[in-house]
């Protein structure tokens, strides 16, 4: 059969050679810039929670912990961050050699030439898997969507194979499949659902029918139930409760009644029910187990606690007719992340290659909606589901870095460009697409020249232009080299002493810590606590339940072995020699004192009392604000609880809080990155000076942790873009802040060389943090 006559039929083999050819491209291009170790932001959370089978924060996320639990039992490398670095950059490879599939068997109505069509399906989807965004997510597990990158492609090969093939129970079965693979996504996250108004097209084009077909009523409303949640509302009672049951039974009876025999009846909703069972479980189950990271801790099947981890209750969004941003804005910010993707790194330059795949893309998707409306009108729907529709339903403030010359504007905490990353993917389809029309056009106008392969050959040079990505978005999209967030975990969790309890403010400074706690096994004996965190309920449980594990000095910095020259200042005593050795006792007590019940029983937030403050013994807390949360509360507990039993220290992260908030300036003292707290008035003398930007400042401790402990040379390493990642650039500033401040202190006790060493580590980073943030 010649290749004009198979691009008709849709019954060409599916080239699956071809597509596993280039997933393992892309992979091998993930592979040479994949992050050595953890990441900022979300990487660390969920590679603990996949280490010890934990509940990352809401919806829990049950099958990427699964899955990535399994996939980092493989020995296919030393690290286990980076065998979950690896999960992302396989999945989303996989996903490309699909995207290679669906974008191939859309071109077979404009490239007849196999091999330039393949051509042309591979130039697209490598544009597509280098775009910024993409490639940036598939180089460190930030999240859990490379996952849904591939549960989407697998939908949209499932659908296009749904669409080619003969009607009868054969096909009917694809579609069973698909139901199964949506309910499973969506315990993943619900981006993978977003496939469906791309089935819904290619089902009703096709043969309408088939939505009225008993099994695919049950198939289809047993999916929507699953995936919104709502079929919990049959079980509560209430108006809206009794319409569903109403309506159950009714679809039920319906099916039952027509088709009692129709395997497909009871297969499709089975199906649906294995699909979603992880959401309602596994997770209360493994919930109740405890384990160390256990977010929301959702106990019990059916509880409140569950729902309101599935339904993201803890992020307070207001309903989507109360716009956060004005909807222009929000589209706005979507072409910013746009923008980004196809040569970030080119600065000015990057504008020209946004408008070359813009316009290649567009001109494949009108391409494809002349030559098969089918495939089209589903490609759009796809498209403006994962963009625009997104955009509506995700209702963002303004984004981090957009409108910069308006700084009162309310803004997300960080870019969100990652939300938006399977229109990223997706649209390397659709390059696909204008790299076959262009093709075309090309051996058209050569139409008189040559044979039919020369003109295709003469056509295929413009496939070069899908390295650009590659090119453009090399340095900034790469993770390899990076290891500053682990190392910063490393170095201010070893700031701590021996079961000493670390207070400090939000991801950045704490999920890596939970990295290197629970998957390295670095100072395990460091209590952390959120501030953040300790707004909720359950951190507050989780801490007075949390057994302190025994202090190992093998694991620890040479600060702290129990040798008398290097021992620590017990909290007891403020005005003891720093050579003066505690013992540190394992502590058996929980870190409040306070019961579950009781902490529980803590309100939201209290009005200050009349004398504005509290005293434990020679420690004064004095407020700052009116009003205190439940976080300054517990902050207040777990000082007033571990008073002479367990040192407590607040990160530099903290910022002033502490010192604003709680009054506690003249009881702090600088260790490096941490302030430990003291409990009487701190009396400067010879090892403990008066810093002007760090407070009282322990300058020998902070000597031996800077130069001896720290990670200096990671952070102060060059780097050619600088921190791309502004809103994680806090974190790098407190090797600016810490080494800059301690400088001062070390020209003023007349050590100038370590001063200068000092200052030239602080000016590195801000070099860094200067030249990195939006391109």
């Amino acid at each position: 059969m010649s290749d004009e006559t198979e691009m008709n039929t849709g019954f060409e083999k599916p080239p699956y050679g071809w597509a596993a050819l280039t997933a393992l491209v892309v992979f091998v291009i993930y592979l040479a810039t994949l992050a050595p170790t953890t990441a900022f932001w979300d990487t660390s959370e969920y590679i603990a929670a996949a280490k010890v089978l934990g509940i990352p924060h809401p919806p829990g996320n049950p099958l990427f912990i699964i899955l990535a639990h399994a996939f980092g039992l493989l020995p296919i490398a030393e690290s286990y961050a980076m065998r979950i670095n690896l999960f992302a950059a396989v999945t989303s490879a996989a996903s490309a050699g699909l995207w290679f599939l669906v974008a191939e068997r859309w071109l077979r109505g404009i490239v007849p030439q196999r091999w330039a069509r393949y051509g042309a399906a591979f130039a697209g989807v490598l544009v597509g898997a280098t775009s910024w965004t993409v490639w940036n997510q598939s180089t460190v597990n930030e999240k859990v969507y490379t996952l849904s990158l591939l549960s989407i492609a697998i939908v949209m090969w499932l659908v296009v194979r749904w669409g080619d093939d003969e009607p009868g129970t054969h096909r009917d079965r694809w579609l069973v499949l698909i139901a199964y693979v949506l309910a499973l996504t969506s315990t993943n996250h619900l981006m993978g659902v977003l496939a469906l108004p791309a089935l819904a097209v290619y089902v009703l084009w096709t043969d309408w029918r088939t939505v009225l077909r008993p099994w695919a009523i049950v198939t289809f409303y047993a999916l929507l139930l699953a995936v919104t949640g709502e079929w919990i509302a049959m079980l509560q009672g209430g108006a809206v409760g009794g319409i569903l049951l109403l309506t159950t039974a009714i679809v039920l009876g319906f099916a039952l009644w027509k088709t009692p025999r129709d395997a497909l009846v009871y297969l499709g909703l089975l199906a649906v029910i294995v699909g979603i069972s992880l959401n309602y479980f596994w997770l209360p189950l493994r919930a109740a187990q405890y384990p160390p990271i256990n977010e929301g801790e959702p106990v019990g099947l059916l509880s409140q606690a569950l729902q309101d981890v599935l339904n993201r209750v803890q992020y307070g969004k207001p309903p989507l007719s109360e716009r956060q941003a004005t909807f222009s804005a929000q589209l706005a910010n979507f072409w910013q992340y746009f923008s980004w993707q196809f040569a970030r790194d080119w600065g000015r330059l990057g504008a020209a290659a946004t408008g070359l795949f813009t316009a290649l893309g567009l001109v494949g998707l009108w391409e494809l909606w002349r030559r098969d409306r089918r495939a089209g009108l589903a490609a759009l729907a796809l498209l403006a589901t994962l963009s625009i529709g997104l955009v509506f339903y995700m209702n963002f403030k303004y984004g981090f870095s957009q409108y910069p010359g308006e700084p009162s504007l309310p803004r997300e905490v960080r870019e969100r460009d990652y939300f938006f990353v399977g229109s990223f993917a997706v649209y390397g389809a659709f390059v696909a697409l204008g790299f076959g029309a262009l093709m075309r056009k090309i051996v058209e106008f050569l139409s008189d020249r040559g044979t039919p392969v020369s003109r295709w050959a003469a056509a295929s040079p413009i496939l070069a232009l899908a390295f650009i990505p590659l090119l453009g978005n090399r340095i900034t999209a790469s993770r390899a080299h990076e290891t500053t967030p682990r190392d910063f975990a490393h170095d201010i969790l070893q700031s701590v002493e021996p079961y000493g309890i670390l207070i400090t403010a939000g991801d950045n400074d704490t999920f890596p810590l939970w990295y290197a706690q629970e998957v390295e096994g670095i100072r395990r004996d460091v209590t952390l606590a959120n501030l953040s965190l300790m707004n909720t309920r359950w951190h507050l449980r989780q801490l007075r339940r949390r057994v302190t594990p025994p202090f190992d000095p093998a694991r620890a910095a040479a600060l702290w072995k129990p040798r008398p020259a290097e021992s620590g200042v017990p909290l007891t005593d403020s005005t003891a020699s720093a050579n003066a050795f505690s013992g540190w006792q394992q502590p058996t007590e929980p870190v409040f004192d306070l019961s579950e019940a009781e902490l529980d029983s803590l309100p939201e937030a209290m009005r200050v009392p009349d004398q504005g403050g509290v005293a434990f013994d020679s420690l004064r807390i004095s407020f700052g604000q009116d009003v205190l949360m439940l976080q300054d509360l517990a902050t207040i507990f777990l000082i007033r609880d571990n008073l002479g039993k367990r040192p407590v220290f607040f990160s530099w992260s903290d910022g002033g809080y502490p010192d604003q908030t709680l009054g506690l300036s003249p009881y702090l003292v600088s260790q490096g990155f941490v302030r430990k707290l003291m409990p009487k008035p701190v009396v400067a003398n010879d090892s403990i000076v008066l810093n002007p930007s760090l407070g009282y400042l322990d300058l020998p401790r902070t000597e031996k942790l800077l130069w001896d402990v720290y990670h200096w040379r990671s952070a102060a390493r060059p780097r050619p873009r600088g921190w791309v990642d502004q809103p994680s650039g806090s974190i790098l500033q407190l090797y600016s802040v810490v080494y800059g401040g301690a400088s001062k202190s070390f020209a003023a006790a007349g050590q100038k060389s370590l001063a200068a060493r000092a200052d030239s580590v602080s000016n590195a980073v801000t070099r860094n943090l200067e030249r990195g943030g939006p391109l």
